[in-house]
Parts: structure tokens; C-alpha cells; sequence
């Protein structure tokens, strides 16, 4: 398998993430996305929304607020309840989360114990430190909640407290009503979202998989109440079926590298009737989750309707009976597949000394590199310039005059072009250029008539 400090490195190197702040010495659990990555994660935020809202006919999509009232944070339950047990190191003063810190050290499955019983563990198993490889030294293990408080100066009292979205889902859900007024929508359908959560997580620094800022993809889809476990069982199916397919075929992921696990009696939500995460085998740790599915019933709706006093009932048009929506909901980490992508087209050329990033060219950030063989060459870098321009009309390309024309290929090779256009002397002659193949390293000359319809 990869190493993990590899793909990191190439990472940075190549502009796909930068640690957050970091001419300042970095922010603990924040990252920046370069120019690599950027383009990278937005290939995939338009897949995924292409595939999941633009091809069917019952999703549509909206784009809530990243602050919200306080409200809804209490009626979802995150106010109360969504915090992570945490230990400091009295001597080093590293904070961990009690569950990874038991699970790494003594391999135990934690999910769902109390803040006493993970003491006990960390206690009878003298679970060390890993930093400073102290026994004994921890505090006892607290709660501590995730969400982000904001205060609000144009308001006064209660209504100045607001929070930081802690997940997208509870903007589908609050505005379930005005998307069934405004749209032509019916049940069964799914409303999407693309965007940005927080969460002051205690993270494990594994790059971007676990961060206080990310980027999420979740989808609401929207049902009547189901009168068996078969009936509902249907969509949770196709959902799963859905998910696998965009993994495997619509990104390409090696399908030996997935798994799906379903979460315990202890691990599951309570409102939750059945949860699975599709996971991922990372160059760390092994299988961890990368995609969520969960069915949580009529829990959601039922809670603004009892923290809101507003109608989210849908009335039956043969019986003329309300009843509350259920819920199927697939989730996903965007940056989550973004660092599986990259951990799955890692490969190492060791015959032709080179790292290669093998991108599904739907994926890659730049779809060919334009090179003049010499930049120091005027008629050479005009022409290139031409071409350039000529592609850039339908796709994106880079454009790269550094150095020798062997770094050049090794540099785009690890950002993942799938396609080198090299510009010489014999352009100026016939008009044809040297397409160099990433996964290869074949070289073939063409005309530039012909470049278009060969890189697209």
C-alpha cells in the first residue's frame, strides 16, 4: 500500500493542500486548497451534483445558511448532545479523543461507552501517551461539544446566539416546507445540498479526513411513512446502489479498497432504524468511513415541528389524512473523497523513476499541460501561447515554460494531466506538436487540428 507521508508530501508539493495559516505556523486542523486541489475538488462537487441532482427528476437543491438559529441546534439535538469524550495529557498537554486514543493503543471497538467506563479502559489498559509516552497522566474524560457559537451584534438577549452549521442536513429539513410550496415536487424526493460545515473536532491530523472546516454532500430524500420493513428497505437499497456506483464507476476507486460496515445497536442513533457507512481502506488506519446511510424515520421533521409549533405534515390526497415525512438520508464527506482519490491513483513508476497520479481525466484538475520547448524562444512560446488559447476554449490546461522538458512532464505527471503538448522547431514547420500520454509516457506527434478531438 502507499505510504501515507508520500501522498501527503505530493500534496503540497504540487499545490493540492496547504496547511491552514501557514505563514503564521499553521492553525491546528485547518488546510487551504491549492491551485491543484481546488480544481480537483470542484470536479468532484460537479459530479456529484450532476449525478445525484441535475440526472433525476425527484431531487432538487438548495444552499442554506451557514449560521442558524438557535433553535434548530436544539431541536436536532446537537445542543445537548453532540460532543466527543476528550483526555489532555497533564504533562504534555495533548488533547485527544478518549475513543481513538483507546482504539489505537488496545484495538478496542469503544462506540457508545460512557465517559466512565473509557476512564476504566485508559486506566486498567495504562494506556501511554503518544506524544510524550507518559502512563497516568490523563484527566478524566469529559464531554465536549462540537458546535461553533457565533453572537450575532445586531441583536439583543436569546436572539444574538447563533451557531455555526454543524452539519448541512437540518437546512434541508427546515426548509422541507418552503421547497413542497415553491416546487412541483412529491413524495418520494430528495433535496440536496453542497457546503460547508463546522465542527471543533479533536482530530487525529490525518490531512484533510478529519477537520473543523469541510466540505460536505448530503441529500434528505423525503418519503411516505413506510407500513413494513420492506417497503422502506427498497429506496435504502437503491441509495446504497447509487453510492457504490459513483465510488467505483463514476471515480474510478478500486473496488478491493471498499466496504460496507453496519454501525452497531450501540454505535447507531437512537432515532435511526438502520445505519451503514461505505468505508474506505486509507494508507492509515485502515477501513475508516467515507460515506454515510442512514434511515432516521420521522425523527428530523417531527422535532422542528415540536420545537417550531409550524405544520410539516403532508396531507395523503386520497385520504385526506397528514402524516410526517420519513427520512433516508445518504451523507458524505467531499474532502473525504477527495483524499481517497488521491490515496487511489498514487502509483509509483519505479522502471521509468517517476510518481504518477492516474486521474480519471474527468477528474484531473488540468486536462492537458502546454509546453514550448524552449522559453527563451520567442516564435516558440507564441506559438504554444496559440495553442494554449485554442485549447483552453474547452477544457482546462496548463500552461509550463520552467526548466527542462523532462521536469516538466515528471511535475504534471504527479498533478494527475493525463496529456503533455510539447511545441518545437518542427511546429513552426508543419504544424504538428508532440502529445505526451501520462499513464505511458508514449509520445506521438499530431496536428494541431487534430489536438482537440485526440485530448477530449
Amino acid at each position: 500500500m502507499v505510504s501515507f507521508d508520500d501522498v501527503v508530501s505530493l500534496m503540497k508539493r504540487r499545490g493540492f493542500v496547504f496547511p491552514g495559516s501557514d505563514l503564521y505556523g499553521g492553525l491546528a486542523n485547518t488546510y487551504d486548497y491549492g491551485p491543484a486541489g481546488v480544481e480537483l475538488l470542484r470536479n468532484i462537487k460537479n459530479l456529484w451534483w450532476n449525478e445525484f441532482v441535475t440526472k433525476r427528476p425527484d431531487m432538487v437543491g438548495i444552499d442554506a445558511s451557514l449560521i442558524s438559529h438557535h433553535k434548530i441546534w436544539e431541536a436536532s439535538g446537537h445542543v445537548g448532545g453532540f460532543a466527543d469524550a476528550m483526555v489532555d495529557c497533564k504533562n504534555c498537554k495533548t488533547r485527544m479523543r478518549a475513543d481513538h486514543l483507546i482504539e489505537d493503543f488496545s484495538h478496542k471497538n469503544v462506540e457508545g461507552f460512557t465517559t466512565d467506563q473509557l476512564d476504566e479502559i485508559i486506566r486498567t489498559d495504562k494506556v501511554p501517551c503518544p506524544k510524550c509516552g507518559k502512563v497516568g497522566m490523563w484527566t478524566a474524560v469529559r464531554k465536549f461539544n462540537l458546535l461553533f457559537p457565533v453572537q450575532l451584534g445586531i441583536v439583543e438577549g436569546d436572539q444574538s446566539q447563533a451557531y455555526l452549521r454543524g452539519e448541512t442536513a437540518q437546512g434541508m429539513f427546515i426548509n422541507f416546507k418552503n421547497v413542497m410550496d415553491s416546487t412541483r415536487v412529491k413524495l418520494p424526493f430528495g433535496i440536496a445540498q453542497l457546503g460547508k460545515s463546522f465542527r471543533n473536532e479533536i482530530t487525529l491530523g490525518n490531512s484533510v479526513f478529519r477537520t473543523i472546516e469541510f466540505e460536505q454532500g448530503e441529500i434528505e430524500y423525503f418519503m411516505r411513512p413506510p407500513k413494513t420493513d420492506e417497503e422502506w428497505l427498497v429506496p435504502y437499497q437503491e441509495w446504497k446502489n447509487a453510492m457504490w456506483d459513483f465510488v467505483t464507476n463514476k471515480l474510478g476507486i478500486t473496488q478491493e479498497n471498499l466496504r460496507w460496515r453496519v454501525h452497531s445497536d450501540e454505535e447507531r442513533s437512537f432515532y435511526s432504524k438502520r445505519t451503514e457507512d461505505l468505508e474506505y481502506n486509507f494508507p492509515f488506519g485502515g477501513f475508516k468511513e467515507l460515506w454515510g446511510l442512514a434511515y432516521r424515520t420521522d425523527y428530523d421533521l417531527s422535532q422542528h415541528i415540536k420545537f417550531s409549533g409550524k405544520d410539516l405534515t403532508v396531507m395523503d390526497p386520497q385520504t385526506g389524512q397528514r402524516f410526517t415525512p420519513h427520512v433516508i438520508e445518504p451523507a458524505v464527506g467531499i474532502s473525504r473523497l477527495f483524499l481517497m482519490i488521491l490515496c487511489d491513483c498514487y502509483r509509483v513508476d519505479n522502471e521509468k523513476k517517476r510518481i504518477v497520479l492516474a486521474l480519471p481525466k474527468h477528474l484531473a484538475p488540468y486536462k492537458a499541460a502546454v509546453f514550448p520547448l524552449l522559453a527563451n524562444k520567442e516564435e516558440l512560446v507564441h506559438k504554444a501561447k496559440e495553442v494554449f488559447t485554442l485549447l483552453s476554449q474547452n477544457m482546462h490546461v496548463a500552461w509550463d515554460d520552467r526548466g527542462n522538458i523532462g521536469k516538466r512532464y515528471l511535475s504534471q505527471d504527479e498533478i494527475g494531466t493525463p496529456a503533455c503538448v510539447t511545441i518545437d522547431f518542427q511546429t513552426l514547420e508543419d504544424n504538428s506538436v508532440t502529445v505526451r500520454d501520462r499513464d505511458t509516457a508514449h509520445q506521438k506527434r499530431v496536428t494541431i487540428d487534430e489536438l482537440k478531438g485526440i485530448l477530449l
